[in-house]
């Protein structure tokens, strides 16, 4: 079952990728077939390779004869089977190919069989091109110390020992050299494909954290027109109720259905670019009420709200309406939970550098509850403008909202910080 899991996940990440399918039926067939390449690769070097065996016969002892008549084919049969680990294990093959080059010494049989070869050239694909250099310079260097051994002792000559090492290293650079520039171009290949399914999670997660964001910057827009608009509404409602004036009450239904109509347009406006699907990403800001109309709402739902603003400084829409919404939380806060305030002042300080706003009631009661999505959404809403924030009691029953917005435009900011 776990096999089958890596493969179809292998399968879903190629088909990402849109990977193009090996060129060439046979090429396709051994990458397919693995094993059945393998074998015959080591039947071939099977057959090959017990010609040197029946070529190297020459006077020997009987007993060493015998021995190495026994020995020989079997230690060809053993590497030539260690074949089929080359791809797993490449050192193993390796080693077996240059131990059945070193019994052909004994022999003095021509060395260089194409064991050598296959086994130079797996070293190089599975392993490393360092370690396919390293490998060959160790075997043959071991050959050597072997070949003048035997010439020392007078069981070959001089050109027995200079053949097989200079058909070793023949095929063994034959093989090393090719498997270098196939191991290289598979190894290439292979960061490729690891680079590319990389770019495929990072994308792939990029979309989930802009459609995370996209979400949280829709649910302080539906937060902010809903909550202020509907605590109006019910301060304009329970007012028309209470009072026995007909001209008042009038007056204060027709003010409460303004500001459910107005919010009701808001609400129409942000679904319908939600449910346009051809409207560009990410979508743009709602227009959110000046903070003078905030005020003038909150005045005519008959609370005590009052605005004084300093300095003439105006900015791009961003910070604009990050100020605007700072301005409605904070009096929609203020009327919700004091409704007992004799006054709730609206302060702006704009200048150069950025806007200040600050929102006092003198309300505020005891019990301090957890704050709710308000107030959390007014802290992501200026951190997402680089300002801060601060909010609390003050002085008795004082209560103070501090933001302070940078003018620089925050998207501008952000483009050059990813520039």
């Amino acid at each position: 079952m776990s096999k089958s899991r890596s493969r179809s996940a292998v399968a879903l990440e190629d088909d990402g990728l849109r990977l193009p399918r090996p060129p060439g039926v046979f090429r396709r067939f051994w990458a397919r077939h693995p094993l059945f390449g393998d074998v015959l690769i080591a039947l071939f070097c099977l057959v090959l390779s017990l010609t040197p065996v029946r070529a190297g016969e020459h006077d020997l002892p009987e007993p060493t004869a015998i021995l190495l008549a026994v020995l020989l084919p079997i230690s060809v049969v053993a590497a030539c089977g260690t074949l089929l680990l080359r791809r797993r294990h490449p050192l193993i093959p390796f080693v077996a190919a240059f131990l059945a080059e070193a019994f052909f010494l004994f022999l003095g049989a021509p060395g260089g069989t194409p064991m050598v070869t296959v086994a130079a050239y797996s070293l190089a694909v599975y392993a490393s091109s360092r370690a396919a250099w390293l490998g060959l310079g160790i075997g043959l260097g071991a050959l050597a110390a072997l070949s003048a051994t035997l010439m020392a002792v007078g069981m070959i000559t001089l050109q027995m020992a200079a053949n097989g090492l200079i058909g070793n290293l023949v095929v063994g650079l034959i093989g090393v050299l090719i498997g270098i520039n196939v191991g290289g171009r598979k190894r290439y290949l292979a960061a490729l494909i690891d680079r590319s399914r990389q770019l495929l999670i990072e994308r792939d997660q990029q979309a989930q954290l802009a459609a995370a964001a996209e979400r949280a910057r829709i649910a302080r827009e539906m937060h902010d027109i809903v909550s202020h608009s509907l605590t109006v509404i019910v301060a304009l409602s329970e007012g028309a109720a209470a009072t026995s004036d007909a001209a008042r009450a009038r007056e204060a239904a027709t003010a409460a259905a303004a500001t459910a109509r107005s919010a009701l347009g808001e609400m129409r406006s942000m679904l319908g670019v939600l449910r346009d699907d051809g409207a560009p990403l990410p979508l743009s800001p709602m227009s959110a009420p000046t903070p003078h109309d905030t005020v003038m709402n909150a005045q005519r739902a008959g609370f005590p709200v009052s605005l004084s603003s300093t300095g003439g400084t105006t900015f791009g829409p961003g910070v604009e309406h990050a100020v605007a919404r700072i301005v409605q939380e904070g009096v929609t806060n203020a009327i919700r939970h004091a409704p007992a305030a004799t006054t709730i002042a609206v302060r702006l300080e704009r200048s150069a550098r950025g806007v200040v706003v600050e929102i006092v009631n003198d309300g505020a009661g005891d019990a301090s509850g957890p704050s709710g999505f308000g107030l959390k959404g007014l802290t992501e809403r200026v951190a997402h403008v680089n300002g801060d924030i601060e909010y609390g009691r003050t002085e008795g029953s004082r209560w103070r909202l501090r933001a302070t917005v940078p003018g620089g435009d925050p998207g501008a900011e952000k483009e050059q910080e990813q520039s």
